[in-house]
């Protein structure tokens, strides 16, 4: 047997506490605090007892979810105007970027500096439009899908011909099973 040092841990059963090899307790006197092991789902639940993980069952797993769905507060925004946002924030990103390595050349001197004050002036350019094609992208839509109450509004005539669209597809379709459901009395010729 190995002589025991004060301090050292040793393991005496999987799932028990740690203890000194010494004297069976911590250097304070008190028992250690820990685990040797990691227990599974049924030695922890005979250790603690049913909990919520377990459905108040012992022994059975029943895992709690990573997160919880929540209904959004706002409604989502449409996708031409969400893929235009994207595109003026990684534009904005790469702008703020460029300003922040131009300053740090211009401080220390480097030749690269003018080049980057340059491609910082052209990438605010391209940004102010990233932004302004966002605001006009929402209001295009706007304009076309989205309000119907405002007089200038296209989306009444729009909504308008998609309703005759999906009426026309639906009488279509019950067109069919009717031919479908006279057994194929309505065919011409059979193949």
């Amino acid at each position: 047997m190995r002589t025991a040092r004060p301090g050292r841990v040793k393991q005496r059963k999987p799932g028990r506490h740690w203890e000194a090899e010494s004297s069976g307790t911590g250097v304070s006197g008190l028992p250690a605090v820990g685990r040797d092991t990691a227990m599974g789902t049924a030695e922890r639940a005979r250790v603690h007892g049913p909990s919520a993980h377990t459905g108040g069952r012992t022994g059975l797993p029943s895992y709690k979810p990573l997160w919880v769905e929540e209904p959004a507060r706002r409604r989502r925004l449409p996708d031409p105007v969400r893929s235009a946002a994207v595109r003026a924030v990684l534009i904005v990103s790469v702008t703020l970027i460029q300003a922040v390595v131009a300053f740090l050349f211009s401080v220390s001197g480097s030749w690269l500096a003018f080049p980057m004050v340059l491609s910082s002036v052209a990438g605010t350019v391209v940004a102010t439009w990233a932004a302004l094609d966002v605001w006009v992208t929402r209001q295009v839509w706007n304009q076309r899908d989205g309000v119907v109450s405002v007089p200038s509004s296209t989306a009444r005539a729009r909504r308008r011909e998609r309703r005759q669209a999906r009426r026309e597809a639906r009488a279509a379709e019950r067109a069919q099973k009717r031919i479908r459901g006279r057994g194929g009395a309505g065919r011409l010729s059979h193949p």
